[in-house]
């Protein structure tokens, strides 16, 4: 994935955290392009970065990871 609008290498050294999630986020909702999220991270990530998901996408990773079946009301608001 390439981000135009970033400078990563000056925005990881200045804060290492806060570029670790948002290139989270980044790979979540614009695609991973061959990469692959380390589980771990994104659990423990999770509570960081769902707000900044997609909303159809939060319900299926919710859905794979957790097996947290989307309510009746929560599919009508995002489908």
């Amino acid at each position: 994935m390439y981000n135009w609008s970033v400078d990563e290498k000056q925005f990881k050294k200045q804060n290492p955290r806060e570029y670790r999630l948002w290139r989270l986020t980044q790979l979540i909702n614009y695609g991973l392009d061959g990469e692959r999220i380390d589980q771990q991270e994104f659990k423990v990530s999770w509570s960081e970065i769902k707000d900044k998901i997609d909303p159809k996408t939060r319900l299926y990773l919710e859905y794979l990871v957790w097996n947290k079946k989307p309510s009746l009301r929560n599919i009508k608001k995002t489908f």
